[in-house]
C-alpha cells in the first residue's frame, strides 16, 4: 500500500469516527441546552475552541489574499449552517429535519460537478441512492409537510454540501494546514452567534452557567469543544484535502445512523425497526463509497 493509499485510508477511517462523534453530539447538546440557550452554547463552543487553537492562526501570515477569502467564506457557510440546523429544528419535526439534512448528501456529488466539474461515479451514485433510502426509514415516515422550518433544514443541507465542496477549493489550492482552516471557521461561527444573539435575540444571551454548580454542563462543553469540534473539523478538513467532497459526505452520512444508536442509549428514544433498517442501509452506503473496488478487481485478476 503506498503511502497516499495510506492516506486516504486514514482519512476514511477519521471521517467515521468524526460520524460516530457528531451522531453523539445532538444528544449532548440537547442535555447543555438544558442550562443555556443555543446562540450562547454556540459562542461557549467554537469560542473556545478558536482559543485553544488561535496559535495555528499564525500560517496565515504566509496565505495570499484568495485562500484568506476561502477560509472566511467557509467559515461563514458553517455559521449558516448551524443557525439554520439549530433555529430549524426548532421550527419543525424531528422526522422532517432528520430526513431533510440527509439530503446533503444527494447535494453534495450535485454540487461538486457544478462547482468542482467532477462527475461522481456510479458506485457513488449508488452509494447516495441507498443513503437517501436509509434516511427516509430512518425518518419514520415520508410525509413531509413543509414548513419555515423545513426551509431551514433544507437550506443547511444544501450549505453542508457547498462548504464540503468550498473548503475542498481552499485545501487543494493552498498550503495552509487544516487546523488554521478549523481556527478560522471557529472564530467566524463564535463571534458571528455572540453578534446575532446581542443584536437580534438579546434574551439568547445570558450569564455564563458557574463551574462549580454547573459540572455537568461544563462537562458537556469539554465534549462538545474537544471531540466534536476540535478532531471533528480538522479530521473533516484533512480528509477533504485528499478526498473528494462526495466521498466525504457519504462517510459522513452514517451520522444520523450513529445518532438514532445514541439517542437509543443515551435519552433512552424508541427506535423502530424501520428506523434500525435504514441506519443499517445508510452504513452500509458508507462502506460502499469505502472500498476501493478498482483495487479489488486489479487483486482478484491478478489471483
Amino acid at each position: 500500500m503506498s503511502k497516499q493509499e495510506r492516506l486516504l485510508l486514514l482519512s476514511d477511517l477519521m471521517l467515521l469516527a468524526v460520524a460516530v462523534v457528531w451522531g453523539t453530539s445532538y444528544g449532548v447538546v440537547k442535555s447543555a441546552l438544558v442550562f443555556y440557550p443555543v446562540l450562547g452554547l454556540l459562542a461557549i463552543r467554537f469560542g473556545l475552541t478558536f482559543l485553544i487553537l488561535s496559535p495555528s492562526l499564525r500560517h496565515l501570515r504566509a496565505a495570499d489574499a484568495r485562500a484568506l477569502r476561502g477560509v472566511l467564506i467557509a467559515g461563514a457557510l458553517l455559521l449558516g449552517i448551524f443557525l439554520c440546523e439549530t433555529f430549524g429544528i426548532l421550527l419543525t419535526r424531528a422526522a422532517n429535519a432528520a430526513f431533510l439534512i440527509s439530503l446533503c448528501v444527494v447535494l453534495t456529488p450535485l454540487v461538486e460537478w457544478w462547482l468542482l466539474k467532477r462527475k461522481p461515479t456510479r458506485i457513488e451514485w449508488a452509494a447516495v441512492a441507498l443513503s437517501l433510502f436509509g434516511a427516509w426509514l430512518l425518518a419514520g415516515d415520508g410525509a413531509l409537510s413543509f414548513n419555515p422550518g423545513d426551509a431551514l433544514i433544507l437550506l443547511a443541507a444544501f450549505l453542508r454540501a457547498l462548504n464540503v465542496c468550498v473548503t475542498k477549493c481552499v485545501m487543494r489550492d493552498s498550503a495552509l494546514p487544516p487546523l488554521s482552516v478549523t481556527a478560522v471557521q471557529s472564530g467566524v461561527v463564535a463571534f458571528g452567534s455572540a453578534a446575532v444573539a446581542v443584536l437580534f435575540v438579546p434574551q439568547q444571551w445570558q450569564p455564563v452557567p458557574s463551574l462549580a454548580g454547573h459540572a455537568a454542563f461544563w462537562g458537556y462543553i469539554v465534549y462538545l469543544v474537544i471531540a466534536c469540534t476540535l478532531f471533528a473539523f480538522f479530521a473533516q478538513n484533512f480528509a477533504i484535502k485528499r478526498s473528494s467532497p462526495t466521498r466525504v459526505s457519504l462517510l459522513m452520512g452514517s451520522e444520523p445512523a450513529f445518532g438514532a444508536l445514541f439517542a437509543c442509549i443515551w435519552l433512552g428514544e424508541r427506535i423502530s425497526t424501520a428506523a434500525w433498517i435504514g441506519g443499517a442501509l445508510i452504513v452500509a452506503a458508507s462502506i460502499l463509497a469505502t472500498v476501493r473496488w478498482s483495487a479489488l478487481r486489479v487483486s482478484a485478476a491478478e489471483a
